[in-house]
């Protein structure tokens, strides 16, 4: 199978009211060439799921700035204030989760757990709604595992078959959310032939990626 296909061919089976996991943190490590298609597409009422909502004109900020977004599921939103604006209107739900619960749920999700069994807010709004589990005396609140129907990730070193390679701090969420969604589409900074990747320097094996879109800068 050739998994080199273009932006838009990538994203042609993303619909309007999708679950997307967005790769970044702070927009550092997100594939831009992949947000920019997203936005030419016009697909609209998206949850996205991603460590924050990005600058305002830059990752997952771009998608927020033109009202794409119906839901977000990230552990901060500071950063752009787009997105406390429209939190504040409600014409866009918010999720916070800390953001090494949202780690773990998104590996629980890759990884086929039932959930994670954390301390992480309890006896703050953060336990609302959620289920308390007693361990040896002590109280764990049960996170459950997230998954998307597509995950777009951002990688430095591809190769053709899909292996990927992280250049240092872009590495972030892009591995975790490679594992939990049903369709995984990656921008490549570089692409290589197979073979030029040392096995030992894979950090995203081929397994997981379903497309590759090069181009990313």
């Amino acid at each position: 199978m050739n998994k080199l296909v273009t932006a838009q061919e990538a994203i042609k089976d993303i619909h309007d009211g999708a679950s997307i996991m967005i790769g970044g943190f702070m927009a550092n490590g997100t594939p831009e060439i992949l947000v920019d298609a997203l936005l030419e597409k016009g697909v609209k009422d998206l949850t996205i799921i991603g460590n924050d909502a990005g600058l305002r004109e830059t990752g997952i900020g771009k998608l927020i700035l033109n009202r794409r977004v119906k839901k977000l599921v990230a552990s901060h939103i500071g950063l752009n204030p787009e997105a406390g604006k429209q939190m504040t209107e409600g014409t866009m739900d918010i999720d916070l989760v800390p953001q090494g619960t949202l780690a773990e749920q998104i590996r629980a999700g890759g990884a086929g757990l039932g959930g994670v069994l954390t301390q992480t807010g309890l006896g703050t709004i953060v336990q609302e709604g959620k289920e308390i589990i007693e361990i040896k005396g002590e109280s764990f609140l049960l996170e459950l595992p997230i998954r998307a129907d597509f995950a777009l990730i951002r990688g430095s070193v591809v190769d053709k078959k899909g292996n990927i390679v992280y250049n240092q701090s872009t590495r972030n969420f892009n591995t975790l959310m490679a594992t939990a969604a049903d369709t995984v589409i990656v921008g490549a900074e570089k692409i290589v032939e197979v073979g030029e990747i040392d096995p030992n320097h894979v950090m995203t094996p081929h397994i997981f990626v379903d497309y590759i879109v090069g181009g990313e800068v």
